[in-house]
């Protein structure tokens, strides 16, 4: 068994965090549920993971609790059309493979038979801000390009994106526009497209996509150009079709300790008391995927934020999804912030 393969299995009883790192650190975003001697149990992928964030599973959990037990599996000896075949038919990202006694022997991932190719997917990243909490670094530069690790912030993230597929990107600019111009181009040396959109006013967080004057026909990514994370794109991206949403919200956990003992009390009587208990809730991460007919939806040329238009759709009764993140997110709003930012760089990023 290669040893890439040996990384990505887990026991029965690993707690469902412990299988969450392990699929953060592996590159093929699954772990393999196995026994003592590495018959197949079960299969737990990135997705099995945010379904179970959703549903406020305890990550302490053991992860046969969530593991998919009919996971679809071949033999060492299929064929790449075999694989082929079932990665189309079945709409899945990885297949393991295994000898005659369900043994693990090897994994395949669709990448390996149906290469990755250059999605269509627009990405907008709002690029606009004046930075103010950041002074005095951003007297002289915008904040999506101060430097975090050996590149910008800004830099970081379209690569990011590159790396998943996504070549095609709007950058919304105001504040020293022509810096960021300078320094991304049109996106050539990346391989990639680069326009602008130029906010001549502040226009919020949504606004600016009143200006887009490109035929834009698939979903899209709207995005904070000062957020540094390692969330799968794709994965997002898939989640969205799949779930037939109008708007996704991507998400991150925030848990909140209450300093003293809650009370609940019923017709003036104490009937339980919890001692500093923690709430979760669910908040927005600052990236979103939009169908395109939303852009009819955005006022041409008037601030307008995203929120206002989340707050119209649930009023209507669309579907809006959210898309937890599990991995490494970090808002750089702050000076603490962006010292975490540099601090943490070369470990998640390198």
């Amino acid at each position: 068994m290669k040893e890439d393969i040996k990384k990505i299995l887990v026991s029965p009883a690993s707690s469902i965090k412990n299988t969450l790192e392990i699929i953060d650190k592996g590159s093929k975003q699954i772990a393999l549920v196995v026994d003592d001697n590495n018959k197949l149990l079960g299969t737990v992928t990135d997705g099995d993971i945010r379904r179970a964030i959703l549903e406020g599973e305890d990550l302490e959990s053991s992860v046969d609790t969530v593991m998919n037990k009919n996971y679809t599996a071949l033999s060492i000896d299929s064929n790449k059309e075999e694989l082929k075949n079932t990665f189309k038919n079945k709409e899945i990202n990885q297949i393991p493979l295994l000898d005659k006694n369900n043994i693990v022997r090897d994994i395949v991932l669709i990448n390996d038979i149906l290469k990755n190719k250059s999605k269509n997917n627009y990405v907008v990243l709002m690029a606009g801000g004046l930075g103010t909490r950041l002074r005095p670094l951003t007297e002289d530069i915008p904040k999506p390009l101060l430097p975090v690790g050996d590149k910008p912030i800004l830099e970081t993230i379209i690569e990011q994106f590159i790396s998943f597929g996504f070549n095609n990107f709007i950058i919304t600019v105001n504040y020293k526009a022509d810096k960021i111009r300078d320094y991304f181009g049109n996106g050539e040396k990346y391989n990639a497209n680069i326009t602008y959109i130029e906010e001549e006013k502040r226009l919020g967080t949504a606004g600016a996509l009143s200006l887009i004057d490109k035929k834009i026909d698939e979903p899209f990514f709207l995005m904070n150009a000062d957020l540094l994370t390692k969330l799968n794109f794709e994965s997002m991206l898939r989640y969205h079709l799949n779930k037939d949403n109008k708007l996704t919200i991507a998400s991150r956990e925030y848990k909140y300790e209450v300093p003293y003992g809650v009370l609940e009390v019923e017709n003036e009587k104490v009937i339980s008391l919890e001692e500093k208990p923690d709430h979760k809730f669910f908040v927005s991460a600052g990236a979103y995927i939009l169908n395109p007919d939303l852009l009819n939806r955005i006022p041409e040329n008037e601030y307008y934020d995203i929120t206002e238009l989340i707050d119209i759709l649930l009023s209507e009764n669309e579907d809006v999804g959210t898309f937890p993140i599990h991995e490494y997110w970090l808002d750089i709003g702050q000076h603490e912030d962006y010292k975490q930012a540099k601090d943490e760089y070369w470990i998640e990023f390198k």
